[in-house]
């Protein structure tokens, strides 16, 4: 695997190749990362990932400073699960001048659930996604749908500008507990770990109650909210939507349900399609 920082040295690397399959991350990287690399090797000549901590889409509160940066770990794993090109560059590579220049995404999408929370969230990522699928030339990208909301962002980015790029969802990876994969499920605690599976089995008590033809969806999403409330946890949201755009459920739509909570200082988030 061969290992570049400058965008340089990538476009000279990538010179041979037509179709870049490319899985962007931040690093710190779990097997669900890793089961996108794998997922992307028969999509592409060649299979780029990268690692970039993006400021633009952490808020003045939040741990871009703490986020655990864990390059020579993350090295080693990608090349094991058969990467071709790592492009992991500094900020002043990616950035070397203010990002002036940001992706403004549909506010009908991006300002709600995640959006809401966490204002600016969704125009920091739309701007590195889109910068690295244009630095990398890439024609497949690969992303997890933990984050299903930042996923239809995406997609519908890459529709509205007509890029010549296939974005690709792949389901989460799961401990053996049910606990959703997450470069931050290393913040929890002992105590707060052994808990943490609550927010999937939560989500999953929904899924089940629509499936078996519950269409009170807001009666589900206070039962679901109380019943964190109840365990400690400090929930944002609980919310049965479309999958398609992720607005409000009908018993006749292919549903989501989506949840976002503290636990202690940890914010978790998952879903599950029913």
């Amino acid at each position: 695997m061969r290992i570049v920082h400058t965008l340089a040295d990538l476009r000279q690397h990538l010179l041979p190749f037509r179709h870049p399959a490319v899985v962007p991350t931040m690093g710190n990287l779990h097997a669900g990362h890793l089961a996108l690399v794998r997922a992307a090797k028969p999509l592409g000549d060649v299979t780029v990932a990268t690692i970039f901590v993006n400021r633009l889409q952490f808020g003045p509160k939040e741990d871009f400073d703490s986020y655990p940066r864990t390059l020579q770990a993350d090295c080693t794993q990608l090349e094991a699960a058969g990467c071709d090109l790592l492009f992991a560059p500094s900020e002043a590579e990616l950035y070397p001048q203010p990002q002036t220049f940001t992706l403004q995404p549909d506010p009908a999408l991006a300002g709600i659930l995640e959006g809401h929370f966490r204002p600016g969230f969704f125009t920091g990522v739309c701007t590195v996604v889109l910068k690295l699928l244009a630095c990398t030339q890439a024609r497949s990208a690969l992303f997890g749908k933990k984050d299903y909301q930042q996923l239809l962002i995406i997609r519908h980015m890459v529709r509205q500008f007509a890029m010549p790029v296939e974005i690709l969802g792949q389901d989460t990876h799961r401990e053996a507990d049910g606990l959703a994969m997450s470069s931050r499920n290393g913040y929890l605690s002992v105590a707060e770990r052994a808990q943490a599976a609550l927010l999937a089995r939560t989500l999953a008590q929904c899924a089940q109650a629509v499936r078996a033809g519950n269409t009170a969806f807001d009666v589900l999403e206070n039962q679901a909210l109380q019943t964190l409330r109840d365990a400690g946890w400090m929930p944002d949201y609980v919310a049965i939507r479309r999958q398609s755009d992720l607005q409000a459920a009908r018993a006749d739509a292919p549903l989501v349900v989506l949840g976002a909570a503290r636990l202690g200082t940890t914010r978790l988030i998952d879903n599950l399609e029913i």
